[in-house]
């Protein structure tokens, strides 16, 4: 895969298939677990945009490429990286995520590394549930060109 190739998301997009006005509750009132359901998707869907955009058009190409991204592993380190630009609000949310008792033990990763995973993709699913989409979209392109400059590692979690 190329590295270093310009990212720019379409944030029409990411407004969804249905309207987030008949919620029975808002974002704020979430449990984090229910924001990092969400939260997973929008994460998935902007890597594989990101990929799609780079030309790799292979489906399992893409899998083995857009593992890469979703890993908890791979999230876990974005949100280090981008933990000093959040504001007090997105780190609570993210807290509450990563905090958050899911009942399941990750298979494949490191149990810290999924507790942060977590956080990063409540983050991401309040952001969007908020219709906070710039901001979105500035996280996914932090993230992903973070990823992007990390060497590859043939094995790992």
């Amino acid at each position: 895969m190329e590295a270093g190739v310009a990212m720019t998301f379409d944030t029409e997009g990411l407004k969804g298939l249905t309207s987030l006005d008949h919620m029975s509750k808002k974002p704020n009132e979430m449990p984090g677990l229910a924001l990092a359901y969400i939260g997973d998707a929008v994460w998935e869907i902007l890597v594989r945009e990101h990929l799609l955009c780079l030309g790799e058009m292979k489906p399992d190409r893409l899998h083995k490429f857009a593992t890469r991204y979703v890993k908890a592993k791979s999230q876990s380190d974005v949100l280090h990286h981008i933990m000093e630009t959040l504001s007090e609000e997105e780190l609570s949310v993210m807290k509450r995520g990563r905090n958050a008792k899911s009942g399941s033990v990750p298979k494949n990763a490191d149990l810290i590394d999924y507790r942060h995973a977590t956080g990063f993709e409540a983050l991401l699913g309040y952001l969007y549930l908020q219709r906070r989409y710039d901001r979105v979209q500035e996280i996914a392109q932090a993230g992903i060109s973070f990823l992007e400059n990390q060497p590859t590692q043939t094995q790992g979690r």
